[in-house]
This record gives C-alpha cells, structure tokens and sequence, in this order.
C-alpha cells in the first residue's frame, strides 16, 4: 500500500541517510538559494522511479546493497566538503546511486499486485526526505563550513558502518 512505500525510506536507516544527505548536500554547496537546489533531490527521486521500474522487469545489477551503504558515505562526504558541481551533474552522481535504491525495492515488488501504490509511497516519501535535508542544509548555513562538516561527517562515518556491517540497516 501507500503506507508502506512511504514508511519503508523512513524506517530504513540506509535510505533514511541518504535521501536526508542529497539534500543536505544541494543546500551546503549551493551558491545561492535558486533552482540549483532542486538537481539533486529531482534527479534521485526520478532516478529511484527509473530503478524501481526496472526492478520490476526483472533487471539484476550485482552488489545493490554495498551500492546502498556506499551511496550513503558519498553522498555524506560530499556534504562535508560542500563540493559544488553543476546542477546536471550533481544529479547524474546522485541519480546513479538511485537506481541502486530503486532496483533494491523494483525486485521486491515485483509481484506484488499493489507495487504502484508503494512505489507512489516511496517516491513521495523520498522528497519529503529530500526536503528535510534540504532545510537542515540551509540552517547549517550560518553555521559556515564546521555545520556541513559534522553533520555531512557523520552521515558519511555511517555510510562506513553501513559498508563494514558495523551496523544494519
């Protein structure tokens, strides 16, 4: 159902870190409050449908889940260093980890007679996601480089536990 599309991106903390961290990076790293912003949110989000759909067809990417855990510690670092890349490919980087998240839950859904209202669910829970980060982006603003560095920091030192099996997602 909906609800459960919409509460799995919330519960797990995979998804949970990165969505937050495409958006915290899209404020830090933004030159000014404009349609920039918007790159890497919109280019996850299309690409987690993009995933999810070819899930569904049955297509097989080896290593989704390390590919997962590894877009959490690149996404957090970029956050760190407030690295600015032009829109497109802010969400060309973002949107190739997507895919790994969307297949992850294309496969599972596959058969399961419902997978459009989960997969609305998910999609509308990874822009709320998106919007989160993007707010606690812009308030760590005024905090100057040390805000971005902690917080991006320690969504990157998770993406490390997630990929050592320190932690589980």
């Amino acid at each position: 159902s909906f609800g459960s599309g919409f509460i799995h991106p919330v519960t797990g903390l995979d998804h949970l870190l990165a969505m937050v961290a495409v958006g915290l990076w899209s404020a830090v790293s933004a030159v000014a409050i404009d349609r920039r912003l918007l790159w890497a949110p919109m280019g996850f989000a299309s690409m987690l449908l993009a995933g999810a759909l070819l899930g569904f067809v049955g297509v097989r990417l080896p290593a989704v889940e390390p590919m997962i855990a590894a877009s959490v510690l690149v996404i957090g670092l970029l956050a760190a260093v407030r690295l600015r890349l032009p829109g497109w490919v802010a969400a060309g980087v973002v949107g190739a980890f997507a895919v790994f998240h969307g297949l992850a839950h294309g496969e599972e859904l596959a058969d399961v007679p419902e997978r459009w209202a989960v997969i609305v669910g998910m999609v509308s829970a990874t822009v709320l996601l998106h919007a989160i980060g993007l707010g606690a982006g812009l308030a760590l603003r005024r905090a100057g480089r040390w805000g971005a560095l902690l917080a991006g920091g320690g969504i990157a030192s998770m993406g490390v536990a997630l990929l050592g099996g320190w932690v589980v997602a």
